[in-house]
């Protein structure tokens, strides 16, 4: 492993030296006698310590801190003094130095052990930083895939709102990415590094919901055997996110609502009152206003919900963002699965447009890994995706005639024609389920097509 590399800046050679000799056996040692060469230095080469005393010719040790934390890589700063006060030291931290040791009663270990301690502290603030940018990557707005116009708004909405302490309420049909936008608000929100705390109300009955939610002290009821933490306080400091809202029944709307109003609740089985620091996020696939005209959901709870409301639109009203979506899926399930599947058949693709998407984005990122995973080539065509996506793409079949040829006027050609036609309007237009009922192969089928101008000759 390479040493950390230390720059020491002091116009003083004794100090200068006697530090590198001191520091060398554990530290790659770089030694400058002012401000200018120790810029110079800095910019040429990766530094993970700047030393710097205090008073230096041309610029004193301060602002060499200062240009040297505006750095792309920028070091760990320590201030050394012989002037040392109190004042200096707290203006120096302000000024970004990352530590102060006055030279009068420095010991070589001290200072061997003060770097140690600022490189550590250095390397898990880059950690976390990286792992911040991970999870911003995962769950952040570049999780979420969409140019159409109702996504660019959802997307202003979120960057406004997600600094504030504001209620979200989400709306939207199930598998729109409710749960995603909600992971995004708290990413991008002062409250990232804090817990996000989810919980789906319609998979817990409402006894267990609400113990679920503010926890419930020992015995409060049969099977209670130890004071349980609920998902409120589990949250304090960060986001809780409450998936199904429009299921809860009318004693957790108004424990909820309580909260909401004063931020306090208690556990079941306990009369002390607690407080938590919860932003709190809720969606729900349902009509929360019909329901409060029809006394399903109470009034004032929808209100308080509803602070910032974001409506998530349905995949069918937003059919251009479908290629961005399908080519992201398609890329996470080729890595994942390790195949050389790179795009889509023009068919494929078309299929794709046409299919109305019940299931939302949930249903065609489910299509995508069907597809990749059934896939044979490097692009995935039609018949690699869910029957039911491929029954969008089907063969427009002629409307019968009005009145049909006598039998013995049939020629053979007219018979073999109308059997065809037959056959197709019988599977609803599915070529190779059409060619294995009349007994011929696909291929033919094709060449029949043409033949009497039916339709083109399309792969399924």
């Amino acid at each position: 492993m390479n040493k950390p590399t230390v720059l020491i800046v002091d116009d003083e050679k004794p100090t200068r030296e006697g530090l590198r000799a001191a520091l060398e056996d554990r530290f790659e040692v770089y030694v400058a006698e002012d401000a200018h060469a120790a810029m110079d230095l800095l910019e040429r080469e990766p530094v993970d310590v700047l030393l710097t005393d205090f008073r230096l010719p041309l610029e004193d040790g301060m602002k060499l801190i200062r240009r040297a934390k505006s750095l792309s890589r920028p070091p760990v700063c320590i201030l050394m003094t012989a002037y040392g006060s109190e004042e200096l030291a707290v203006e120096a931290m302000k000024q970004g130095a990352d530590d102060y040791i006055p030279k009068g009663r420095m010991q070589i270990e001290e200072l061997e052990m003060r770097i140690n301690r600022a490189l550590r502290q250095r390397n898990l603030e880059s950690e976390n930083v990286a792992l911040h940018q991970q999870l911003n990557q995962r769950y952040g707005l570049e999780h979420l895939v969409g140019e159409s116009p109702a996504m660019r708004e959802v997307f202003d909405i979120v960057r406004q709102v997600a600094p504030t302490r504001a209620t979200v309420l989400l709306l939207g049909e199930s598998g729109t990415g409710k749960e995603v936008l909600a992971r995004a608000i708290h990413q991008l929100s002062p409250r990232a590094r804090m817990p996000m705390v989810i919980v789906h109300c319609a998979a817990l009955a409402p006894t267990l919901l609400e113990s679920e939610l503010f926890g419930h002290e020992k015995g409060a009821f049969t099977g209670a055997h130890e004071r349980r933490i609920g998902r409120f306080e589990q949250a304090h400091g960060g986001t809780l996110f409450l998936d199904e809202i429009g299921e809860i029944d009318a004693t957790l709307q108004i424990k909820l609502l309580r909260f909401l109003g004063e931020r306090t609740f208690e556990r079941v089985g306990s009369n002390k009152t607690l407080t938590a620091d919860v932003r709190l996020i809720a969606a729900t696939n349902k009509d929360l206003a019909r329901m409060v005209r029809e006394g399903k959901f109470r009034e004032d709870l929808y209100f308080r919900l509803r602070v910032v409301e974001i409506r998530l639109p349905p995949l069918r009203e937003r059919r251009e963002d479908i290629p961005l979506l399908a080519h992201r899926f398609l890329r996470e399930f080729a890595a994942e699965n390790q195949k050389p599947v790179r795009d889509f058949t023009v068919d494929a693709m078309e299929a794709l447009l046409k299919y109305s998407w019940p299931g939302n984005v949930r249903e065609l990122r489910t299509a995508i890994e069907h597809a990749v995973v059934l896939c044979r080539g490097d692009r995935i065509t039609l018949r690699d995706l869910p029957a039911s996506v491929r029954e969008a793409v089907v063969v427009p079949v002629p409307a019968p005639a009005p009145t049909a040829l006598p039998t013995a006027d049939l020629t053979l050609k007219d018979a073999e024609r109308e059997l065809i036609l037959r056959a197709l309007r019988e599977t609803g237009g599915n070529r190779s389920l059409a060619a294995r009922k009349i007994g011929i192969s696909r291929r033919t089928l094709y060449r029949k097509l043409k033949q009497y101008q039916i339709e083109d000759s399309r792969e399924d």
